[in-house]
């Protein structure tokens, strides 16, 4: 009896370390990525998905910067303001979706906007196949960026770079492949043009395997 009894001990014991075992390793969330913001998918802000029949695919080989260009106060509704941008998109202008991949808020919350794997829009004469496009929120001809807009900014596109391969050279604005606009304005070119989104998303990519190798 001694015997039984140890030996269903020790399978007992068995049994909950390989439970403990299959706890500990988790699969990841899928709307986490492994760097950069956490995204608000399209159906947390109650968009609806693009007909991809009329979709033009594309492989990400660019990451450009764009902004609103028009003032947004603090407080706007900003699920309603994209469910708004969504529907002029395609009701007024004609286009598959709204017209950029991510949208970035005052806070430096991250919206997830068209399907990153269909090609953007844009009302001037460069093409953006290619290019995962990020608006900012505002009109910075008129105001100045905030540090959360400009960190998540910087996270993005390093979370993008990463995940498509992008090197920072190919980092840039709207105003770097068309003469027909000022976006993103004056205000948060100045970081485009310095370098420093470059910088940041350099020092982002380099810091990646520390933080993999402390976890």
């Amino acid at each position: 009896m001694n015997l039984q009894l140890r030996a269903s001990r020790t399978l007992s014991l068995l049994a909950l370390a390989l439970a403990c075992a299959s706890c500990a390793v988790q699969a990841p969330n899928a709307t986490t990525p492994a760097i950069g913001p956490m995204i608000v998918p399209v159906s947390d802000w109650g968009g609806t998905p693009a007909d991809a029949s009329r979709a033009r695919r594309h492989e990400i080989t660019d990451i450009t910067l764009h902004h609103q260009g028009e003032p947004f106060k603090p407080g706007t509704d900003v699920r309603q303001y994209l469910r708004n941008l969504q529907t002029w998109s395609r009701n007024t202008k004609g286009w598959l979706d709204i017209p950029y991949h991510y949208v970035i808020d005052l806070e430096g919350r991250v919206y997830a906007a068209r399907d990153i794997g269909f090609a953007g829009d844009t009302n001037t004469e460069y093409d953006p196949k290619g290019h995962a496009l990020i608006e900012v929120v505002g009109n910075f001809e008129e105001v100045e960026p905030n540090q959360a807009q400009l960190e998540a900014v910087a996270d993005l596109m390093a979370m993008l770079a990463a995940k498509y391969k992008v090197p920072v050279e190919r980092i840039a604005s709207h105003r770097d492949h068309s003469d027909k606009t000022v976006c993103p304005g004056a205000n948060l070119y100045r970081y485009v043009q310095s370098g420093w989104f470059r910088e940041q998303v350099a020092a982002r990519l380099a810091a990646r395997p520390q933080v993999a190798a402390a976890h």
